[in-house]
This record gives structure tokens, sequence and C-alpha cells, in this order.
């Protein structure tokens, strides 16, 4: 009896009955958002020309952005509950909703992608090329959880939310991107991914609504009910089969690029030859090898091809080339130290030449520095000349270095006791003995 109590506790948090909001607020919410004219189809237009921008400029945030205020849902999942109430009336209007949006979509994109002046692929128009059986997945269950937040009364921001994951709107507008630029591999990618996307929004909302029992509003028969269900099969069967394809591919891909990088990490160092660069391309299953060797031999490169068979790359094709051997790399780095040398050499003559600078604006600045306080107290001194000059004797000891000051006079004449005074002076200014003063 417990167990059973516990089971139906288990089931209550799982049926989505409880919460169920009313069939017709259900109905009207539906059929509300099918239609595209007026406000919706204003919203469609900039909702294009935002996400084709954040294309253009590769910002996933802009695209996004995008996404969250577009309103292309609501046909989708029209399609989808009409043809699980068998509402043809409805479906027909769905559709008809549907395709004008996407029609009124490329228009757009193209005209946005006609106009702007950059044309360059980025990484987020690319990643909308190649649909997968992921992308299947992704639309499946985003789907699924759209559908259940409009049947329920507590609907939350669960449809922004699947509007980004779904990414209805960035599929169009790499879709005009490749019209506008005539790349036609462009326009059937991401054209096909969203097909995917919509499809499988719309096959969510089918199943959703067969499960939860909305009422059927039109006497069907069994007849046309097995006739709408075969047609949903050829419809999932025609959509799902090529991306099972595309996703297969993909796995083969990633299969082979993990390889291929475990085996260029193991051959990095063969018998003393290292690796200096490698390159992977997986589109045509090839590996370049660059190495720092004179040359490899037959049989190295055999043995290297033989261990690529470990890492499930027999059929991959390997090419050897060489880089710089091992003396081409010491022969450039002497050069380059004999150059790095001569730059050292130059710089210190650059810093002595500098000094020598220094000191001949030092000892122009002296000799005013002198000539301003000499006049101070002996007016008669017009002028000052200072220079210096090497006193070699025959001990072989460093010269000693003299100051030489000429002092030009001009109105009156100094004393021998003036004089004497001016050369003491001197004498503790310059900080040394060796000084000879004379007057003209």
């Amino acid at each position: 009896m417990k167990q059973y109590e516990y089971l139906h506790k288990l089931l209550s948090y799982i049926k989505l009955e409880s919460e169920l909001d009313d069939y017709e607020k259900i109905h009207e919410s539906i059929t509300k958002d099918i239609v595209f004219k007026g406000t919706n189809l204003w919203i469609l237009v900039f909702a294009i020309i935002v996400a084709s921008v954040g294309l253009n400029m590769n910002s996933t945030a802009v695209i996004i952005g995008a996404m969250l205020i577009s309103p292309l849902m609501g046909p989708i999942n029209g399609m989808g509950y009409s043809i699980a109430t068998y509402n043809f009336p409805l479906f027909k209007l769905a559709l008809k909703n549907f395709l004008f949006a996407v029609i009124a979509s490329l228009i757009a994109s193209t005209a946005y992608f006609l106009l702007s002046p950059i044309s360059t692929a980025h990484s987020e128009l690319l990643a909308r090329t190649s649909p997968t059986i992921y992308d299947v997945l992704i639309a499946l269950f985003g789907g699924l959880a759209g559908i259940v937040a409009i049947s329920s009364r507590q609907k939350g921001n669960v449809i922004p939310g699947v509007a980004i994951a779904t990414a209805l709107m960035p599929p169009l507008c790499t879709a005009g991107y490749g019209l506008a630029t005539g790349q036609l591999f462009y326009f059937f990618g991401a054209f096909y991914l969203f097909t995917i996307n919509s499809v499988f929004i719309a096959i969510s909302s089918v199943i959703i609504s067969q499960i939860l029992k909305f009422p059927i509003r039109t006497v069907v028969d069994k007849g046309q009910r097995k006739k709408i269900n075969r047609w949903i099969s050829i419809v999932i069967a025609i959509v799902l089969i090529p991306s099972i394809y595309f996703g297969y591919k993909l796995v083969l891909v990633e299969k082979f690029n993990e390889n291929a990088a475990r085996f260029v990490k193991n051959i990095s160092v063969v018998e003393g030859n290292y690796l200096l660069k490698s390159d992977v391309q997986s589109k045509n299953k090839s590996i370049t090898l660059v190495y720092a060797s004179a040359s490899l031999s037959d049989l190295q490169k055999e043995n290297i091809r033989e261990r690529a068979k470990d890492y499930s790359l027999e059929n991959a094709t390997i090419e050897f080339y060489q880089g710089m051997t091992n003396d081409e790399i010491l022969r450039k780095n002497s050069e380059q130290d004999l150059l790095q040398r001569e730059i050292n050499r130059l710089n210190l003559m650059l810093e002595g030449k500098d000094l020598q600078l220094e000191d001949f604006r030092r000892k122009n600045s002296l000799g005013r520095d002198v000539l301003k306080e000499i006049t101070v107290l002996y007016p008669q001194i017009e002028s000052c000349s200072i220079s210096e000059a090497n006193i070699f004797k025959l001990d072989d000891s460093d010269p000693d270095t003299l100051k030489i000051v000429l002092f030009k006079l001009g109105k009156g004449k100094l004393g021998v006791v003036e004089r004497e005074k001016i050369e003491n002076w001197l004498k503790v200014k310059f900080g040394t003995d060796e000084v000879s003063v004379y007057y003209k």
C-alpha cells in the first residue's frame, strides 16, 4: 500500500494535467500569435535586422537579443497545434502566416547584407550552415518546453528561452546573407537548419497537444487521421535523414581531430628530430609534419606512418617537410648573439657621447655661474673662459687635471691681494688646488 502511495506521489510531480490551463485560453493564445500583420510584422522585421547586424559583426549578445524579440514561434506552434487537433482551417492560416514571415525575413536580411559594406563570413554565420542531428534534438526538446509552457497556467519566461535555444532567427539571416552574396551553400545550409528547427518545434506541439488531449474542434474520420499521420512521418523522415548523415560526419571529424592531436603529441620527438609544426586537415584527412632535421630517412617516415595506425589514422595522408636543421638553428642563434653584441657596443658608444655632451654643457654652465658670481664683487671683470689641461709626470702616474681660468678686465685693475682672493675662491669652488688664473 505504501509503495502505491509513493508511486502516486512521484507521478504527481511529473503530471502536466495539474497545472494545465483552460483549453479555450490555450486555443485563444495560440491563435492570437499566429497572425503576422501590423505589430507582429514590424517586430519581426526589426528582429531580423538586429540579428543580421549581430551576425555581420559576429556579436553573440546582439543575436540573442534578436531571438528574444522574435515572434516566429507563433505560427510554428500554431501548425503543430492545428495538426494535433485536426483543425485544417487553422493549419492553413498558420502555414500562410509562417510562409509570409519567412519571405519577409529573407527579404529584410538579404536587403541588409546587400547594403552592408562588411561581407566576411564570421564564426556566427558559419555555425548556421552545417545542421546535424544535434540541431534536431535541440529543436525537439526546445519545442516540447515551449508548448508545455503555453499549456500551463504558470508560463514564466520559457518561451524566450526556447526562442534562444532553437535559434530560428540566425539561420534565416544567414540564408539572406547567402542570397545577398550569391553563395548558395550558405543559403541551403542555413535554410535547412531553419527547416529542421521549424518542423521539430511543430512536431513537439503535435506530441504535447495529443498527450494533453486538446479537444478536436472538427469532425475527422479515421482515414484522414491516418493520412495526416503518414504525411507527418514523411516530413520527419525527409528532414531527419540528412541531419543524421551530417551528424555522423561531424562525429567522424571530431574523432579524427582527437586522434590526430594524440598522434602528433606522441611523435613530437623522433630519434633526435624535433617536430616544429603540424597541420591537421580533417576535411581531406591529411596531416602535415614539419621537423627540424636535415632530412628524415624513408625508414623513419615509414615508422611514423605505422605509428599512426595505433591512433586509427591508417587512412590519413601524412606529409613530411624539413624545417631548420640543428646546425642552422645554432648558426642563427650565433648570428643573433653577434648582432646583439654589436648593438650593445653601439649603445655604450652612444652613452659615452651623451656623457661627453653633458660634460660640455656642464662646463658652459660653470663658466656662466663663475662670471655671474665674480662680477658682483669685481665689476671690472667683463668675461671669463674656463678650460682644462692634463699635467703629465715622469713617474707614469695618471695625469692631474689643471683648471685654467682666463678673466678679461675692462675699466679698472685688480691688485695682488684681490687676485689672490679670487684664486683661493676658485679653488674652493672647483674643489681642487690645481687652478691657474690669468688676466687679460
